[in-house]
C-alpha cells in the first residue's frame, strides 16, 4: 500500500451499503459489486447512491457556536479559542474517502443503460452529494484540493496542493446546478433527495459564499459575490415559485413551530423539504433527548436575542441585565419558550415540572426535546422526525440575500420573513425596524438595521438547528465565539422557583458548609430542594460562579481561567492536521496556521 490514507480508500457497495476498505487498493473485491458487474442500469445507480445518504448531515443543536452556555464535552471550537488547536493536535481530514465513492459513481455512470431521465437523476445525486461535501470541505478550509475522479495509488493528483476557493465554489455551483437540472421534482415522503433538496442546498450555499465573499477581504473575492448571493434568490424563488411549500401555520401559535422538531413524522408537513426518519421499525433512531440538561445549556446572548410579545427588543426593558429566569422568559416571542425549558414544562407530560440546572446556565434547549415518554427508550433509541431542509430556512435565505443585494422590497418580507413571525402571532418587520444598540454592537461591521433584524430573526428561527458556526464565519463574526457566554441571572444565594409554581426548586448556595440562605426555610421545603454549589465542601471551585461574587449572571470557571480568544482572521480556517500535510507536502497551511 502507499503510504498516502487520506483519500485513496477503494469504495465499493454491496446491494445493501457502501464500504471503504484500504486493503481493496491493489484488487477487485470477490464478494463485492464491482464496475465491471456493476452501474448497468438505473437500478444499480440507485443502489449505488443509497449509500450517499448516510453522508447527510442531521443536526439539533448549536454547542459549536454563541447559541451554548456551556458545553461540558471538549469540542472543536472550545479548544479553538483557548488556544489548543494546532497542525499537531487538531482532528478532521480523514473523510476523502466519501468523496471517493461518490467520484467512483460518477466515473462509471456513463455506461449505464436505460431510461436517459432516471440515470440523469442518480447521477444527478450524487452531484449533490458531492456538492455538499465539498461545500464542508469549503467551509473549514477554504481552499482544498478539487478531486473530480476517484484516484488510482499512482495518479499524481494524488499529492496535489489545494486548488483556490473560487475554483472549490464554481463547482460546488456547477454540480448543484446539475443537480437542480435533472433530479426528479417527485417526493414521495421527502425523505430522500429532490430537485426541491438540491435546490435548498443551493440556496444555502448561494448565500453562504456570496456573504463570506463580502465580509472576507482575505480571499481576495470581494468584488466577486454577487453572482452566488443571485443564485440563492434563484433557487429560492424556485422553490417558493413551486407552490408545493408553506409554512406550517394552523393558527396554534409555538405549538405549529414546535410540531417540526418533535413529531414521530413530517411526512405530509408541507414546510418540510426534506426530513430524516426514524422510527424503531426501520430499525432507525436518534439521541435527541440529551438536548435537555445532559451536556450544555443554550446562552443568555441567544435568549436576550429574542423579541418581546410586542415586538420591541428585550434589551430595551429596564433593569433587562438583572431579570431572572421566569421574568426573562414571560411575554416573549413564542419560538423563545419552544427553544428554552419554559416554566411548567413537564417532560412526561405529567405533574412534574422539569427543574433547571445552574451547572449548565439554565437556559435548558427544549427544541428537538420528543415530547412523548414513547419516543424515548434510551440512548440512540429516540424516535422523532428530523429536519433536513425546512422552507422557513429557504425565506430567510431569499430575504438576507436579497437585502445584501439592495433588492428586498415590503412585499418580499411580507412573503418571507412575515410569514414565520405570523405563524407566532408576531407583529410584522419593515424595511425601516428601529436601531437596536444591544444588536448592532454584536455585529460592528454592519450598519444596515435592517440587516441586523434578519440577523436576528434568523438566529431565533433557525436556533439549535445547526447553523450558527457556519453564519457567524460568513458574516465575519467570530469575535462572538470569544464572549463568554453566560446563562440566567441570580438575584441572591438561596432558594429559587424555576418552575413558576410559587414555591422554591433550587437553591444556590456558597458551599455545602453554608446553607445560611436557606436556613429559615421550612424543613418539608428545605428537603425538596436540589441544591447547587459554587465552591466543594473542600472550597475548591465548581464549574460555575456568579458574576458578582454572591449574586449576577451564571458565568463558567472555564472561560474565567482560560479566556477565550478569537484571532482574525485565522480562526476562521481549519488548519490541515500535520501527519497530512507530512504525506503530502504539496498541501500548505492558510492564514497563519
Amino acid at each position: 500500500m502507499k503510504k498516502i490514507n487520506f483519500y485513496i480508500c477503494f469504495g465499493m457497495v454491496t446491494v445493501a451499503a457502501v464500504s471503504c476498505k484500504k486493503n481493496f487498493l491493489d484488487r477487485f473485491p470477490k464478494t463485492e459489486v464491482t464496475k465491471e458487474v456493476f452501474f448497468n442500469n438505473p437500478q444499480d445507480l440507485e443502489t449505488y447512491s443509497n449509500g450517499f445518504y448516510g453522508m447527510q448531515p442531521v443536526p439539533y443543536q448549536d454547542i459549536e457556536s454563541d447559541n451554548t452556555s456551556n458545553y461540558q464535552a471538549a469540542g472543536y471550537v472550545d479548544g479553538l479559542v483557548r488556544g489548543t488547536v494546532t497542525p499537531v493536535t487538531v482532528g478532521g481530514w480523514n473523510n476523502w474517502g466519501d468523496l471517493r465513492r461518490i467520484n467512483f459513481m460518477l466515473v462509471n455512470a456513463g455506461k449505464a443503460q436505460g431510461d436517459a431521465t432516471a440515470i440523469r437523476h442518480f447521477i444527478g445525486i450524487a452531484k449533490y452529494f458531492r456538492a455538499m461535501f465539498y461545500f464542508s470541505k469549503l467551509r473549514d478550509y477554504s481552499d482544498v484540493p478539487w478531486y473530480g475522479k476517484p484516484l488510482a495509488t499512482d495518479d499524481a493528483d494524488l499529492y496535489k496542493g489545494r486548488d483556490t476557493r473560487a475554483l472549490i465554489a464554481d463547482s460546488i455551483l456547477a454540480d448543484l446546478n446539475y443537480a437542480v437540472e435533472n433530479i426528479k421534482p417527485d417526493e414521495g415522503n421527502r425523505t430522500r433527495v429532490t430537485k426541491w433538496a438540491a435546490l435548498a442546498l443551493l440556496s444555502r450555499f448561494g448565500l453562504y459564499e456570496g456573504t463570506f465573499r463580502k465580509y472576507h477581504p482575505e480571499v481576495n473575492l470581494t468584488n466577486e459575490g454577487k453572482k452566488f448571493l443571485e443564485r440563492s434568490v434563484w433557487a429560492s424563488e424556485q422553490i417558493m415559485g413551486s407552490n408545493r411549500f408553506t409554512i406550517n401555520n394552523t393558527g396554534k401559535g409555538g405549538e405549529d413551530y414546535r410540531a417540526l422538531f418533535c413529531s414521530a413524522t413530517l411526512n405530509g408537513v408541507k414546510e418540510i423539504i426534506m426530513w430524516a426518519d426514524y422510527q424503531q421499525a426501520l430499525g432507525a433512531a436518534n439521541n435527541t433527548h440529551t438536548v435537555l440538561g445532559y451536556q450544555w445549556a443554550l446562552s443568555n446572548s441567544l435568549a436576550e436575542t429574542y423579541l418581546m410579545k410586542d415586538g420591541t427588543p428585550f434589551t430595551a426593558q429596564p433593569g433587562y441585565a438583572t431579570k431572572t429566569l421566569l421574568e426573562v422568559l414571560a411575554n416573549r416571542d413564542p419560538r423563545m419558550n419552544e427553544t428554552i425549558a419554559s416554566p411548567g414544562f413537564s417532560p412526561n407530560q405529567d405533574s412534574k415540572p422539569y427543574v433547571i440546572k445552574p451547572t449548565i446556565g439554565g437556559y435548558d434547549q427544549v427544541k428537538f426535546y420528543p415530547r412523548l415518554p414513547s419516543q424515548r427508550q434510551g440512548w440512540d433509541a429516540n424516535y422523532t422526525a428530523l429536519p433536513i431542509y425546512r422552507y422557513a430556512e429557504v425565506l430567510l435565505n431569499l430575504a438576507e440575500a436579497k437585502a445584501e443585494l439592495g433588492t428586498l422590497t415590503a412585499t418580499d418580507l411580507n412573503n418571507t420573513v412575515n410569514l414565520l413571525r405570523a405563524r407566532v402571532q408576531m407583529p410584522a418587520m419593515t424595511l425601516t425596524p428601529a436601531a437596536d444598540p444591544v444588536l448592532a454592537a454584536q455585529y460592528p461591521g454592519v450598519t444596515s438595521s435592517l440587516l441586523l433584524e434578519l440577523r436576528r430573526e434568523r438566529r431565533v428561527e433557525l436556533a439549535c438547528e445547526g447553523l450558527r458556526f457556519s453564519d457567524l464565519m460568513r458574516w465575519k463574526a467570530g469575535a462572538r465565539l470569544q464572549d463568554a457566554q453566560g446563562g440566567m441571572y441570580v438575584p441572591a444565594l438561596g432558594a429559587m422557583d424555576v418552575t413558576g409554581d410559587g414555591n422554591p426548586d433550587i437553591a444556590i448556595l456558597a458551599s455545602p458548609n453554608d446553607e445560611s440562605p436557606i436556613a429559615g426555610l421550612p424543613e418539608d421545603v428545605k428537603k425538596n430542594l436540589t441544591k447547587f454549589h459554587l465552591k466543594d465542601a473542600a472550597g475548591k471551585d465548581n464549574n460555575f460562579y456568579l458574576s458578582g461574587g454572591t449574586k449576577g449572571r451564571i458565568m463558567f470557571t472555564v472561560d474565567r481561567d482560560q479566556p477565550r480568544t478569537f484571532v482574525e482572521p485565522k480562526y476562521y480556517y481549519r488548519p490541515i492536521p500535520q501527519t497530512q500535510t507530512v504525506l503530502n507536502p504539496a498541501l500548505k497551511q492558510i492564514f497563519g496556521w
